[in-house]
């Protein structure tokens, strides 16, 4: 079956397609080709978790992780 889809013999169903993202850990998107970036399913659901907050909380997270990844990037410059 994977080997028609891979030849454009057919298509899946949304449903086997996500059926499919489900068991690689992948985003739906990534496995259509939607998108470059790939999301693991414990990174998506993180990003779940913190959509969840309240603002308050969720500025309180960003700014960390703003701040983090600036350092992150410093760094690399630097060395």
């Amino acid at each position: 079956m994977i080997g028609r889809y891979e030849r454009d013999e057919m298509k899946p169903s949304i449903e086997a397609a996500a059926n499919m993202a489900k068991i690689l850990e992948v985003s739906l998107d990534w496995l259509v080709g939607n998108t470059d970036t790939e999301l693991n399913t414990n990174t998506l659901n993180r990003i779940l978790d913190i959509d969840k907050l309240n603002e308050k909380d969720k500025e309180l997270v960003f700014e960390f992780l703003d701040s983090f990844i600036a350092n992150r990037k410093i760094k690399k410059a630097l060395n």
